[in-house]
This record gives structure tokens, C-alpha cells and sequence, in this order.
């Protein structure tokens, strides 16, 4: 059974230089952590603040282009975790077929909140990403760490 995320926000990890978006499922209270780079995480806190950039940024570019072609995203799934590294579906319909296009979590989410459409993953992805080194990172974020967004 697939498990609904909402995006919280997106914060910055000092001790990698990296971002960390953080997926809150629907009906929990756990957090989906998943490291990102900074262009990544920048992608993805536009999104979600309603910023447009003067021009066209890549995940801007896909949307305009899937909805030029007519073609619908209906959602995304973040499927599994290998080696650490994370792997996402992205599920679009095309004159009523449905296609997948393997993507990176992070461009999948990016374009998920600009096309407004779900974002999901696995039972089995939500079960590998607890451990003790996530549960102590996470009791340190204040409620002001997830920032007022939900997408």
C-alpha cells in the first residue's frame, strides 16, 4: 500500500552542505528525510514558496513542455532505496496509457509541486528510512525547522 507524503520544507544539513526535504506522511506523524543538493533543494523551496524566476527553471521547462504536449503527471512515487540512494516514478497519462519515467526524488518532487499532483511512496521505502541516526537528527528540528509549508 502506498503511503501519501506532503512536503514540510526544506532545510539545510551543515554538516553535509547539503538540503534535506522533509516528507511528513499524511496519516503519521513520521518524517520522510531525503538528502538533496543545494540547486535540488532550491528547486524544490521555489516550488513550494510560489516563486517564479524570470525565466524558466528545468522543472519549470518539463512542466511547460508536458502540458504543451498535453500529456498529465498524475503522481509520483518514491519506490525504493538502494545503497542509500533513493529512486522515484514518475506516472504520466498519455492518450490514456500510463507511463512511467524513472526520475531522481528530487526532480520528481519538484515537479509534483509545480504540476499539484500526489506524492507517494512505499510501505517498504517508509520501514528503511528510520534508524537511530535519523530519530536523533530529527528530535533536534524545532517545529520552526519544517517551515509553514505543506504541499
Amino acid at each position: 500500500m502506498d503511503i501519501k507524503l506532503n512536503v514540510q520544507g526544506v532545510l539545510a544539513d551543515p554538516k553535509t552542505e547539503t538540503q534535506v526535504v522533509l516528507l511528513r506522511a499524511e496519516d503519521k506523524k513520521e518524517v520522510l528525510p531525503i538528502w538533496v543538493g543545494a540547486v535540488e533543494g532550491t528547486a524544490i523551496k521555489f516550488a513550494l514558496e510560489g516563486i517564479l524566476p524570470a525565466r524558466p527553471m528545468t522543472h519549470d521547462l518539463l512542466k511547460n513542455i508536458l502540458e504543451h504536449l498535453r500529456l498529465r503527471v498524475q503522481k509520483v512515487i518514491i519506490t525504493e532505496i538502494k545503497n542509500n540512494t533513493y529512486y522515484a516514478l514518475i506516472y504520466i497519462e498519455s492518450d490514456g496509457t500510463l507511463l512511467t519515467v524513472d526520475a531522481r526524488p528530487s526532480d520528481a518532487i519538484a515537479l509534483a509541486i509545480r504540476m499539484h499532483v500526489p506524492i507517494y511512496t512505499t510501505d517498504e521505502v517508509f520501514r528503511q528510512r528510520s534508524g537511530d541516526d535519523l530519530d536523533a537528527w530529527l528530535e533536534k528540528l524545532s517545529p520552526k525547522d519544517f517551515g509553514e509549508h505543506t504541499a
